[in-house]
């Protein structure tokens, strides 16, 4: 969970995008990266393969403003969507202090994106974290394309918690800031409370 570097009085948060192969994940980081001002972001890393463009993950530290004295620091995180990449993923997963599960909107990619949300729960849970605790924000991407599963019915097969959800065509930008604002703002709730 949080890291707060008392030397430096700032407290690190990692937030952790993840989603089955190819749904956005990296695309989100992506334009974070590219809109958010220099200044308060540190470099991007993108670790790619032939099968997929992220292998480990994409880490790109965000300053966002301050909590009793203590600057805020969020470390952004994607996990290889790829089941094969498990180990991989639980790797990235340890010290999570937020979730964005991003789902790929269309039709046929429906079993993937349930396969994965059911391998974050296994995941954490090794970790000893528990999905219904965690803070989540739900993003269903790829709403532009054709033949894309209702929003109802996303929210119906992933979101029991009811937790924030946005729709959002990464690529564009569409949802992109409001599903960040969204986990910032459950990391900092939890983190007051």
């Amino acid at each position: 969970m949080s890291f707060i570097n008392y030397s430096t009085k700032e407290i690190n948060c990692k937030i952790v995008y993840y989603g089955p192969g190819l749904c956005g994940k990296t695309t989100n980081l992506q334009y974070i990266y590219n809109k958010t001002d220099p200044k308060m972001r540190g470099k991007m890393i993108s670790l790619a393969t032939e099968v997929e463009r992220t292998l480990f993950f994409d880490f790109m530290p965000l300053s966002l403003g301050t909590i009793k004295g203590y600057k805020l620091r969020f470390h952004l995180y994607t996990v290889p969507g790829q089941i094969f990449y498990d180990a991989s993923r639980k790797l990235i997963l340890k010290g999570a202090d937020g979730i964005v599960f991003v789902a790929d909107s269309q039709v046929d990619r429906m079993d993937a994106n349930l396969d994965s949300f059911d391998n974050l729960r296994d995941n954490l849970s090794e970790h000893g974290y528990d999905l219904d605790i965690i803070p989540l924000v739900l993003q269903y991407n790829k709403r532009d394309l054709p033949n894309i599963i209702p929003v109802n019915e996303l929210e119906n097969a992933l979101n029991y918690r009811k937790v924030p959800s946005f729709e959002a065509i990464a690529i564009k930008g569409v949802g992109v800031f409001d599903t960040l604002k969204a986990i910032v703002k459950e990391i900092i709730f939890k983190l007051k409370s």
